[in-house]
C-alpha cells in the first residue's frame, strides 16, 4: 500500500477524526498511487494515522476512511458501511407513510463522496469522489442484496466531479431504468418524480420534516411557496387546509409536475396558482400589485457554494428576504432556508436582521429548522450540516 506523509504540525484534524486532508498538509507521497487508491497516512515521524482515498487532482487530497491500523479496508468494510447506513434509516420508512429518504449521506455515513437516495423501489446515486467510483461495483452489489430495487440510476452530474478528475454521468446502473414518473410518498403526501431528468437526484427529501412543520400553520392562510420545485411545501399546505397557495418556480417541468401532484393527491386545484418565473422578479411584481400573504416560504438554491462566495451570497439572501418581508401581512410568517454549507446559522440570522431593517420590519425568530435524521451530521465533520432555516414572525 502506498504511503502519504503529513507535514509536521498538521496532525490535529486527523487525530480529531476529520475526514479531509488538504493537499497543502502533505509533505510527500511515497510511490505513485492512482487517483482513488486507498493509501496509508503517516505523521512526520512515520507513525500510522489513518487509511484514506487518495486524489492528487483534488484540493482535498485524502478522504479518510479508517483510523484503526488493524482494520482492513476491503470489500467487506464497504459492505458493512452500506449496511449500517441502510439499517439506520429503517425507522423513517417503518410506518409506510414515507417511502423516500436519503439512505447514504457521504462523509456523515463514513462513505466520502457517495449519496444514495431511495424513491419507493428505485435508487438514485451520486458518486462525487474517485475512490467511491472505484468501489461502486461492490456498493451496487450490496444495495441490490439489501434492497432488491427495481432500478439504480447514476445521477453523478455534479460539477464537483471535475475536481476529482471525473466526467459527469447520467445513466442506469442496472438492466432496468426508472420509469419517467416514479410515485413516492412522504408524510402521506404522494409525489410523481422524474429521477433521470429532475434536479439533483430527483427530489429534495431533506425538507421532509420542515414541510410538515410549516404546513401546521397553514390552515385558512394565504401561502406563497417560492422556489417551489415539484411542490413539497405547496402540497403539504393545501393538504393542511390553506385557503390558497401560490407556487413560483423558474422550471416549466417543475411547475407541470407540481400540477400533476395536486391532482394525484386529490387536492383542490382551484385553491392553487402556479407561476413560472424568476422568484426575485415575481416578488417585485407582487409588490407592485400590492399582493399580501400570510405565509411565505423561501427555499432557494445554494447561493454560497464556498466561503469565498459568502459575501455575495449574503447580499442575495438579504435582498430576497427583504422582498418577502414586504409582502407579508402584519404578523405573517416567513419560513426561510439556506442550503449553503458556508452560511452558518449565526450569519443567517444576521442577514435576516439586515433584511428586516431595510424592509422597516420587526422580526421574531420562533423556530429553527434543520436537516432531518437521514441527513445526519457527524460530530467530527461539522461541514455535513448544510441546511438551516428560520420561521420568522414579521411585524409591521
Amino acid at each position: 500500500m502506498f504511503e502519504v506523509i503529513l507535514k509536521k504540525g498538521k496532525e490535529k484534524a486527523v487525530l480529531q477524526r476529520h475526514p479531509w486532508v488538504f493537499s497543502g498538509a502533505i509533505e510527500r507521497v511515497k510511490g505513485s498511487p492512482a487517483n482513488g487508491d486507498i493509501v496509508k497516512l503517516l505523521n512526520a515521524k512515520g507513525d500510522f494515522m489513518a487509511y484514506g482515498f487518495f486524489n492528487d487532482q483534488s484540493r482535498v487530497a485524502l478522504r479518510l476512511l479508517e483510523w484503526d491500523e488493524n482494520v482492513i479496508v476491503n470489500d467487506m468494510w464497504f459492505r458493512e458501511k452500506v449496511g449500517a447506513a441502510v439499517k439506520s434509516r429503517a425507522d423513517i420508512l417503518a410506518d409506510g407513510n414515507t417511502n423516500t429518504c436519503r439512505l447514504i449521506f457521504s462523509e456523515s455515513d463514513y462513505l466520502p463522496g457517495l449519496i444514495v437516495d431511495k424513491y419507493n423501489n428505485h435508487l438514485a446515486v451520486q458518486i462525487l469522489t474517485s475512490g467511491i467510483e472505484n468501489v461502486m461495483p461492490v456498493i451496487i452489489d450490496e444495495l441490490n442484496n439489501l434492497l432488491k430495487p427495481e432500478s439504480i440510476f447514476d445521477k453523478s452530474d455534479a460539477s464537483s466531479r471535475e475536481h476529482e478528475g471525473l466526467q459527469t454521468t447520467n445513466v442506469a446502473l442496472t438492466l432496468n431504468s426508472p420509469p419517467e414518473n416514479v410515485e413516492v410518498k412522504e408524510n402521506g403526501i404522494i409525489y410523481n418524480i422524474n429521477i433521470a431528468e429532475g434536479q439533483k437526484s430527483g427530489f429534495y427529501c431533506d425538507q421532509r420534516d420542515n414541510r410538515k412543520i410549516v404546513a401546521s400553520y397553514a390552515k385558512g392562510k394565504k401561502v406563497l411557496d417560492c422556489f417551489s420545485y415539484t411542490g413539497g411545501f405547496t402540497l403539504n399546505s393545501l393538504h393542511n387546509g390553506a385557503s390558497s397557495v401560490t407556487s413560483v418556480d423558474s422550471s416549466a417541468l417543475a411547475i407541470e409536475t407540481l400540477r400533476e401532484n395536486i391532482k394525484l393527491n386529490n387536492l383542490d386545484a382551484a385553491k392553487h396558482i402556479a407561476i413560472q418565473s424568476d422568484v426575485n422578479k415575481q416578488l417585485r411584481a407582487f409588490r407592485e400589485q400590492e399582493e399580501k400573504f400570510d405565509i411565505i416560504v423561501l427555499d432557494p438554491p445554494k447561493y454560497a457554494p464556498s466561503r469565498s462566495a459568502l459575501d455575495r451570497a449574503s447580499r442575495a439572501y438579504k435582498d430576497l428576504n427583504r422582498l418577502a418581508m414586504l409582502l407579508l401581512n402584519d404578523g405573517g410568517l416567513l419560513a426561510t432556508y439556506s442550503c449553503s454549507g458556508a452560511m452558518n446559522m449565526e450569519t443567517f440570522k444576521q442577514v435576516l436582521a439586515w433584511a428586516a431593517l431595510d424592509a422597516g420590519k420587526q422580526v421574531q425568530f420562533i423556530y429553527q429548522f434543520c436537516q432531518p435524521e437521514d441527513h445526519p451530521v457527524r460530530a467530527s465533520f461539522p461541514e455535513g450540516e448544510y441546511l438551516k432555516g428560520l420561521l420568522c414572525r414579521v411585524i409591521g
